[in-house]
């Protein structure tokens, strides 16, 4: 119903255009209150890009925190990021993502994060103070947000706003008559606009998620995507749709799909009720890292990454990269 809604397929809307016009009212007034100075925001001492969406659910933002992760990384820089860590609930905050720390902790994503690139993630409700645990942990040259796009009182170097290149903006509304937490006019005032699928507009970067191989969560078999029969689909991500759309055009036939909520943590029991013997479970790597420690031997996950045309990523790393200072210490 909600899909509906937001999209503009139903007038219900309108019911709640009211709360949206409180909702746009409260969050102008905090925007307006950092730029004049009545609310502190915090400068960190090292560059802070913040990737972040002005509609409510998945865009594909991790994706994007990865490839601008993995390519600093290449170039010898010592990354940081920092999350809200949405879907976790840990008894202290900031908390310091380990390979100890489970999702139930710390929340899927900075989970995900932290295995896939190795790099320093910090998670707290105020990302000022997950900053401020990651630069007392080790010295870093710069700090990535995944989401914060919002979170004004922490002040950033560059802006890079991810879009879904298929819903876009819905009916254009404030939450909750529709799924703009900003309206698309901010767009005017960010750095970078990235589009995930679809058709980009002029001005902004085309992405594609892109992925073959899928792995065994109990094994750590590979195998290509296309190859495993009698598959069910399962996603708890803001848009599942899009997960199992690119199943079917990577040749997978899906026998049954599942869409759970964003976040959602899952039980051992929950999730094998959803095949029988004969069938594979199939699913994002999102879902993956919540599932690891009961995995089973017929659960897959396939990871994707992000790509860009390679000059205009390119471009991108290049605006990234000259955030920071000349003469920094590098990793060895």
């Amino acid at each position: 119903m909600t899909e509906r809604i937001w999209s503009g397929r139903s007038w219900l809307y309108i019911l709640l255009l009211p709360l949206s016009a409180l909702y746009g009212l409260v969050s102008g007034l905090r925007k307006l209150g950092y730029k004049s100075g009545l609310f502190r925001s915090w400068k960190a001492s090292v560059p802070v890009v913040v990737v972040g969406n002005l509609t409510a659910g998945g865009n594909g933002k991790t994706p994007v925190v990865i490839w601008l992760v993995e390519h600093l990384q290449r170039k010898g820089y010592r990354v940081g990021v920092v999350s809200r860590g949405y879907g976790g609930k840990s008894e202290h905050y900031p908390l310091l993502v380990t390979d100890e720390v489970t999702t139930a902790q710390a929340g899927d994503e900075p989970v995900l994060i932290h295995s896939r690139t190795g790099v320093s993630v910090a998670v707290a409700p105020k990302r000022i103070d997950a900053v401020k645990k990651l630069l007392a942990h080790s010295p870093l040259d710069i700090v990535i947000t995944d989401d914060g796009l919002q979170h004004y009182a922490l002040q950033r170097n560059y802006e890079i706003v991810v879009i879904d290149g298929i819903r876009r903006f819905g009916n254009g509304c404030w939450l909750p008559a529709g799924p703009m937490r900003e309206l698309s006019g901010r767009l005017n005032t960010v750095n970078t606009i990235i589009v995930n699928g679809g058709t980009a507009e002029a001005g902004e970067l085309p992405m594609v998620l892109k992925g073959e191989i899928a792995i065994n969560l109990l094994t750590g078999e590979k195998r290509k995507v296309s190859h495993i029969s009698d598959v069910v689909a399962m996603a708890g991500i803001g848009h599942p749709p899009r997960f199992f759309a690119a199943l079917q055009q990577l040749g997978v036939t899906l026998q049954k799909t599942y869409a759970f909520a964003d976040h959602q943590a899952y039980e051992k029991t929950q999730l094998l009720a959803l095949t029988n013997t004969e069938q594979n479970l199939l699913m994002t790597e999102k879902d993956a890292v919540k599932c690891s420690r009961f995995a089973q031997a017929n659960w897959w996950y396939l990871p994707v990454s992000a790509y860009f045309p390679e000059d205009q990523g390119q471009k991108l790393l290049d605006e990234i990269c000259a955030l920071i200072p000349e003469g920094n210490n590098r990793s060895s």
